[in-house]
């Protein structure tokens, strides 16, 4: 292990609610009670980072200036803090860090194991150090191990977009052989959800998506592709009914941020199927359109939500990449060129910093 450094180079937000990043030296931190330092070699960019960066999230705070970003890192570990020297995590080993950084363990929300929720969660990039940075520290008990044989590279993006679609796909209760319909199926989220729906969980996918897209969707295990551009909402609804025998389908996971696509969502899903929110609009909040009782009540639809998946998620679908089941499409970058890959017209796919 190579020692280590007084100080290292991070990458900050320095004009939050622009695209605008900037390189810094920080002192590297020491790890408190419970802790890990951490020398991160990669980090997944998110639509998310981006939303932060940007202050289009309606969070609570706006994002301060100095901001270290990024939710989806991966390093080894360095150095213990005090009191985790018992814990099963070694200096040496790989270990991830997610959007939740770390939690209470003990509100309501923590004892039902859903972590996103904690009343004292800490999210890393926002208030709390994240994971565009050489070094950082993280809970001993919450970062997430890296299993062998999967690359830190490809293991980052398992860190959001991986175990919250995972995350999703469970929470919809699809069964094996049924249909479930990925909208934003060709972007960061919904292509590996198609991989995951398709080659880990045996569903049959419908992907929807912009025409430019056809191909991705298709070759991460779609059966079909609608595009998006090519219908109004009478005609797309027409379309998944004639897919999948006239019934609709037993799943809707928007993974995009389109209004248009939550308003879409229930009309597309067969009796007591469950529309899976994982997307997350941004601006002014508005209501989903057409989400009317009489339309609920006459499919016995189910909604549910996940804003982000849980420690076991993690682990469970980096079992899956690490299997060869799910591989998200990746172009590394170096961190100088952070601002540059933010600043992309649209982000299709999780990109990497080292």
């Amino acid at each position: 292990m190579s020692e280590i450094p007084k100080r290292y180079k991070a990458c900050v937000y320095d004009e939050p609610g622009k695209i605008s990043t900037k390189i810094v030296t920080l002192d590297t931190p020491e790890p408190g009670p419970g802790e890990v330092l951490i020398n991160l070699t990669h980090s997944g960019v998110c639509h998310s980072d981006l939303s932060v960066m940007q202050n289009t999230f309606p969070v609570p705070y706006p994002t301060q200036p100095g901001q270290v970003g990024g939710h989806e890192g991966v390093g080894k570990v360095v150095k213990l803090g005090p009191g985790s020297e018992t814990s099963t995590v070694k200096v040496g080993d790989r270990v991830g860090v997610k959007w939740v950084y770390g939690t209470c363990g003990r509100c309501p929300q923590c004892m039902a194991g859903a972590d996103a929720l904690c009343q004292e969660v800490k999210i890393s990039g926002y208030y709390t150090p994240g994971t565009f940075q050489q070094y950082c520290v993280g809970p001993v008990n919450y970062v997430t191990p890296i299993p062998d044989g999967l690359s830190s590279a490809d293991a980052a993006p398992m860190l959001c977009a991986g175990m919250t679609t995972y995350a999703g796909l469970r929470k919809s209760k699809a069964k094996s052989g049924e249909w479930v319909v990925i909208s934003g199926a060709g972007g960061g989220l919904g292509h590996i959800a198609c991989q995951l729906a398709s080659g880990g969980m045996a569903l049959r996918v419908i992907g929807i998506d912009a025409p430019s897209k056809k191909q991705v969707v298709m070759n991460c295990g779609a059966e079909h592709f609608i595009d998006v551009t090519a219908h109004d909402d009478t005609s797309i609804e027409e379309e998944v009914r004639k897919m999948t025998g006239g019934f609709g389908a037993s799943a809707v996971l928007v993974c995009t941020s389109s209004h248009k696509a939550y308003a879409q969502a229930l009309d597309l899903l067969r009796f007591d199927g469950t529309l899976v929110c994982i997307g997350v609009p941004e601006g002014a909040p508005q209501p989903m359109a057409k989400s009317f009782a009489g339309k609920l009540l006459s499919k016995q639809a189910n909604a549910c939500a996940v804003l982000v998946g849980t420690r076991k998620d993690a682990i469970e679908c980096l079992d899956f990449a690490a299997r060869g089941i799910v591989r998200a499409h990746i172009k590394t970058e170096k961190m100088e060129k952070l601002t540059e890959v933010s600043d992309e017209p649209v982000m299709n796919f999780p990109r990497q910093i080292r």
